[in-house]
């Protein structure tokens, strides 16, 4: 079964607009070590294609809406980010891929560690080997 789980966050606002916190270890659960954006993406363009050895993330569409592919080997799901209210935990050894990103789409990642090239499994069939699933 797929190791994912969505997070729904508690905004806080008015009439002025809203806020929503996040913080490390009680909102997500993990420490943030790095935060990203990725926007501007054109159309018909994949993001990700990747998994990640360690590295756990949450992924927030803060404006517009995107989908992401999640494969764990054995199951693939799809998952439709379409608000600033939830997000989903991605544990490791998960393959992602994010896609059909709408012309004003933010997607925020909160990830558990800084960046290293040694954390990513770029190739899908060395996933799969890593993984131990046999095709």
């Amino acid at each position: 079964m797929l190791d994912i789980e969505t997070l729904k966050f508690d905004p806080r606002g008015d009439g002025r607009g809203f806020l929503v916190p996040l913080e490390g270890s009680q909102d997500i659960p993990f420490n943030i070590e790095r935060i990203y954006y990725i926007g501007d993406v054109p159309e018909g363009v994949t993001r990700g294609a990747h998994a990640h050895k360690d590295l756990e993330q949450v992924l927030i569409c803060v404006h517009g809406s995107c989908t992401i592919l999640l494969d764990d080997g054995y199951e693939k799901t799809t998952i439709e980010l379409t608000d600033p209210f939830t997000g989903i935990l991605l544990h490791s050894m998960i393959w992602r891929e994010m896609y059909n990103f709408s012309p004003d789409c933010v997607l925020l990642v909160l990830a558990s560690k800084h960046y290293s090239e040694d954390d990513y499994i770029r190739d899908y069939d060395t996933f799969l080997d890593q993984i131990g699933v046999r095709r």
